[in-house]
């Protein structure tokens, strides 16, 4: 009786090419494999990018080995003498290229179908090229197919660079991975939080990191500082996806009772994504009256398809000219209080609000940086205010980083402002 097909549950990826290494390619293939694997159930724990050099990529081959069951390679199938995927697989799990009569023949009828005259270069024949034992997988929009190849414990698997070819290949190979991953399935949920620090979102969730690993299945939470926000990614491995997501469901409700406003999002939407659904909810209109943002504010909130429901008008006032002219601003405040100020950011707001005709006014002022910064006032000072029927309320911030960084997070905390407003 054959032994039976091992299970494939950790799986490492191997990018190959040189041009992956340099400032002009990413490797985006990566995450649509790791999208496809974990759809199918299977952990991806590393990845890496190689060049073209066989010593290299066997090397990075042989660690991929030592840690996951299934190795999927990308790139370096081609006929030149730098995509040398074929041999360094062949040198690593010892099995000797042998070349595949079939493959010759279709690599042939593909030239000629082509209109070529002359006889195809023999370097294409590198592509008929198969380790013993390899399956060949059939790339209908390329020259290059891919190989399939199990390996004792382990299942190798080739495929194409160029992503045309590689996301039909590997889509025709999702079922017969899910058959051979463990039945589970994984479920993630990614929660947005702003706000805080990482130190402060991973102390006040550090008791129920114990217990979510003594639930059977364990839930894993990792975190992610981001600009202007913390992610909390949780995750479960579990035989039903339903049971799996009732589980986060859970988990993330602990995570609110804990945390509370502070969490801005618990399925991966944008700040401007919620901002504006609570706004058309509540048929409500907003203007934001933006200095040091330079209309990144607005910029966010009209990204999102429908935000012309929310979103009529705006002003861009950079210039202390135009924050009297435009907003009505009085000159005295800020010669008073200076343009990086509450005072001057609630002038703002108030009078975009009323300029406007909308339910909410937003006014940010600051320094962005590099330079314009003081000891009283250093670089990446912002004052926020947020103007309403209610009344008007500001803060003052200081950001860090260099000066898209602090526009980032200033419009962060804009919109982080109306959200906790509107909920």
């Amino acid at each position: 009786m054959a032994p039976a097909a091992p299970i494939l549950t950790r799986a490492a990826i191997v990018a190959v090419g040189s041009e992956l290494l340099e400032t002009s390619r990413l490797d985006t293939n990566s995450l649509f494999i790791t999208e496809r694997l974990n759809g199918a159930g299977i952990d991806v724990t590393f990845k890496c990018v190689a060049g073209d050099d066989r010593a290299v990529l066997s090397d990075a081959l042989r660690f991929a080995l030592a840690g996951a069951d299934l190795v999927v390679v990308c790139g370096g199938l081609g006929p030149t003498d730098d995509d040398v995927t074929r041999d360094a697989v062949a040198d690593v799990l010892g099995r000797p290229l042998r070349e595949n009569a079939a493959l010759v023949d279709h690599l042939q009828r593909r030239y000629a179908a082509r209109g070529y005259t002359a006889p195809m270069p023999r370097n294409n024949l590198r592509q008929a090229m198969v380790p013993d034992g390899g399956e060949v997988l059939e790339n209908p929009n390329g020259s290059a197919p891919g190989l399939w190849i199990e390996h004792g414990a382990h299942v190798v698997v080739l495929l194409p660079g160029p992503p045309r070819e590689l996301k039909p290949m590997l889509t025709s190979l999702t079922a017969r991975l899910a058959a051979r991953a463990s039945g589970q399935t994984i479920v993630r949920r990614r929660l947005h939080i702003a706000g805080q620090i990482e130190s402060q979102v991973d102390q006040a969730l550090h008791q129920l990191y114990g217990e979510w690993a003594a639930w059977s299945p364990p839930v894993a939470a990792t975190i992610l500082a981001k600009l202007g926000q913390i992610d909390l990614h949780l995750s479960v491995r579990h035989t039903s996806a339903a049971e799996g997501t009732a589980m986060l469901e859970r988990a993330i409700a602990q995570v609110l009772e804990v945390l509370g406003e502070v969490v801005f999002s618990t399925d991966g939407r944008r700040l401007e994504e919620v901002v504006g659904e609570l706004l058309a909810s509540r048929r409500l209109w907003i203007a934001a009256a933006e200095s040091c943002t330079g209309g990144l504010v607005t910029s966010r909130l009209t990204d999102v398809a429908g935000s012309s429901r929310y979103v009529g008008t705006s002003v861009v006032a950079y210039a202390n000219e135009a924050k009297t002219a435009l907003l009505g601003v009085p000159p005295a405040l800020l010669a008073e209080h200076g343009a990086v100020s509450e005072p001057v950011a609630v002038a703002m707001a108030e009078g975009i609000r009323s300029r406007a005709g909308a339910d909410l006014g937003v006014g940010i002022t600051g320094i962005a940086g590099p330079g314009g910064g003081s000891a009283e006032k250093p670089v990446g000072t912002v004052a926020v205010a947020l103007a309403t029927a209610a009344g008007t309320h500001a803060r003052t911030f200081r950001f860090f980083g260099e000066r898209q960084s602090v526009k980032f997070q200033a419009s962060q905390a804009a919109l982080d402002m109306v959200r906790r407003h509107l909920a």
